[in-house]
C-alpha cells in the first residue's frame, strides 16, 4: 500500500536550521493510525550557544489517552559514523526497504514497502542520526570534534535523549533503546551514563553487539579474536560447501565452539612453546573447520585474520565473502591479494538503503532539504574516533550495562546475533557477555537469539519474521 502525507504542518523553508518547528504528518498501516515527527533538536553549551543539530525522526501512535503511559523506544546504528537507516527502513520503522528475499540487492529503481510487523505496534519510536550523520551537523566546520569520541558521544546522544523527554512530555513513558553494531556499545554506555542523571531504562535491544572491543581487534598479542571469530569461520565455511563432513550448521558449529574455547585457546597461550605434533593437529583442525588449505593454516601461524578468511576460502573461484554478512559473494579485479577490494554484503545494500531513506524523509515525511543525507559520515569517521583512556587498550562498555543492571535489576536486555556475522561475531558476544561479572540473580535479564544470517540479519525474510517475534515478546 502506497501513501502520501494526509497533512503537514509548519513545512518549513530550506536552508533548515535548528530554528524551524518540525514537520508532523498523518499515516496510516492497516488499522494502525500514527503521527511522525521530522526535525532537528539543537544541542547547546553552558551559555546557551547552539554547537549541532540532530536529526530525528519520531513515530507515536494516535488515539492514545495518555502517551506518558506509552513506551518509547530510542532508535540508532553504529560506524561509529552511521546514521539510523538501517534499523529505521529495515526492521523498526513502519516502513521497510524491498530487498530480495535472502537479503540481496534488486534491480534498480529500489521501493519501500508497508511494514506490518513494526515495532510501533509494541513502542513508540525515536530515530537519532548522531552529529556527523544523517542532516545532523555541527554549528561550526571543525566542530564535530566535540562530538566524535566514546565518551562525548554518549554526551551528545545522552543530552538529545534528555531534550527529547522534556520537550515531547515523556519523562513517564517505559524508556527502552535498540542499537545496532557500535550503536550497541553506545547503547550499553548510555544506560550506566543515564541512571547517574535519573533515566533508569526497561529495556534495552542489542543487535549484533559489540561492547569490549578486545574480542575483535586483531592486535599483535591479542589472540582473543582469533578464537572467537572461528565458529562464524566455520558457519561461512559450511554455508559454501567447503565442509563435506558437517551433515548441518548446528553440528559444524559444535565441534567448532568447542576446539575455540579448548585445545585452539591452549594452543595459542603455549605460543612458541607449542611442540611440532601439537601444530601439526592443531593445523589440520583448522583446516577442517575453516576450509582452508593447510599449508594457508600453517603460514598465517594458526592466526587467521578476519580480511584474510574473507579472501581467501573462494580464491580459487576468483570470488571473496563478505564481513557484514559472509553469505554473500564478491567479485575483485586480482584474486591475489591479501584482503577484498570491498564488503558485498555492503555494497549490495547501500544503494537501496540510500534511495529509500532519501526518498521518504521527502515523499513521506514532507522534509525538504537540499543538505546531504549523511548515511555514513564522510572522511572515515571511524577512522579518527577518539576513545580516550579506552584507546590505549580496548574499549569496553559492558562494565556499564552491567553496573546499570546492578542499580537497576527491572532492566532487561535482548541480543540478536547472526552466525554469518564477521563483524560482531555470535561467539564474542556470549564471551562478553560471560565476563561481565554480572550477579546471578540478574543473568536472566539477558535474553539472547540466534539467527542464520549476518549482521543486519533483518534483510533475510526468514530471519525478519523470527526476530519481529523475538522482540514482540521481549516487549509485552
Amino acid at each position: 500500500m502506497s501513501e502520501s502525507p494526509e497533512k503537514k504542518e509548519e513545512t518549513p523553508k530550506y536552508p533548515l536550521t535548528t530554528d524551524q518547528p518540525p514537520v508532523v504528518t498523518h499515516h496510516t498501516l492497516g488499522d494502525l493510525s500514527y503521527t511522525a515527527t521530522t526535525g532537528m533538536l539543537p544541542l547547546k553549551d553552558e551559555f546557551g550557544e547552539t554547537e549541532a543539530g540532530v536529526f530525528f525522526v519520531a513515530y507515536t501512535k494516535d488515539g492514545v489517552e495518555d502517551p506518558s503511559e506509552r513506551p518509547l523506544m530510542f532508535s540508532f546504528n553504529g560506524g561509529p559514523g552511521s546514521s539510523s537507516v538501517w534499523l529505521h527502513l529495515g526492521v523498526v520503522g513502519p516502513k521497510r526497504v524491498v530487498l530480495k528475499a535472502d537479503g540481496d540487492m534488486p534491480a534498480p529503481p529500489f521501493r519501500l514497502e508497508d511494514n506490518p510487523q513494526t515495532w510501533l505496534q509494541h513502542t513508540d519510536l525515536v530515530f537519532i542520526d548522531p552529529v556527523g550523520t544523517g542532516y545532523s551537523r555541527p554549528a561550526e566546520k571543525d566542530g564535530g570534534k566535540k562530538f566524535w569520541g566514546l565518551e562525548e558521544d554518549l554526551d551528545s546522544v545522552g543530552e538529545f535523549i534528555r531534550l527529547y523527554l522534556s520537550r515531547y512530555r515523556r519523562w513517564a513513558s517505559p524508556l527502552y533503546l535498540v542499537g545496532e553494531s557500535y550503536g550497541t556499545t553506545r547503547a550499553a554506555g548510555l544506560t550506566g551514563k543515564l541512571i547517574e542523571q535519573g533515566i533508569a531504562f526497561n529495556g534495552i535491544v542489542l543487535v549484533s553487539s559489540i561492547l569490549n572491543f578486545g574480542t575483535a581487534r586483531f592486535n599483535k598479542g591479542n589472540d582473543l579474536p582469533y578464537v572467537l571469530f572461528l565458529p562464524t569461520y566455520t558457519a561461512t565455511a559450511w554455508f559454501h560447501g567447503k565442509l563435506p563432513w558437517a551433515e548441518s550448521l548446528e553440528v559444524a558449529l559444535r565441534e567448532a565452539e568447542e576446539f575455540a574455547a579448548g585445545d585452539y585457546t591452549l594452543a595459542l597461550t603455549k605460543g612458541d612453546r607449542l611442540s611440532a605434533d601439537e601444530r601439526t593437529a592443531v593445523v589440520q583442525r583448522l583446516a577442517r573447520l575453516t576450509g582452508l588449505a593447510e599449508e594457508y593454516i600453517d603460514s598465517t601461524e594458526l592466526r587467521i585474520n578476519i580480511h584474510r578468511f574473507c579472501k581467501e576460502l573462494l580464491r580459487r573461484e576468483k570470488r571473496t565473502v563478505g564481513r557484514l554478512d559472509s553469505r554473500f559473494r564478491g567479485i575483485d579485479e586480482v584474486a591475489a591479494t591479501d584482503s577484498p577490494e570491498h564488503d558485498p554484503s555492503m555494497t549490495i545494500i547501500m544503494p537501496p538503503y540510500t534511495a529509500m531513506i532519501n526518498d521518504h524523509v521527502r515523499r513521506n515525511l514532507g522534509y525538504e532539504t537540499d543538505v546531504p543525507y549523511h548515511v555514513f559520515a564522510p572522511g572515515k569517521l571511524w577512522e579518527s574516533w577518539t576513545y580516550g583512556d579506552a584507546g590505549k587498550g580496548h574499549p569496553d562498555t559492558s562494565e556499564a550495562l552491567r553496573s546499570a543492571l546492578s542499580k537497576n535489576p527491572y532492566m532487561r536486555v535482548f541480543i540478536a546475533s547472526g552466525y554469518y556475522d564477521l563483524a560482531t561475531p555470535y561467539f564474542a558476544t556470549e564471551y562478553t557477555v560471560a565476563h561481565m561479572g554480572l550477579d546471578p540473580s540478574l543473568k536472566g535479564n539477558i535474553r539472547t537469539e540466534y539467527y542464520p544470517a549476518g549482521h543486519m540479519m533483518y534483510v533475510d525474510e526468514g530471519c525478519l519474521a523470527k526476530m519481529q517475534d523475538d522482540v514482540k515478546s521481549f516487549l509485552t
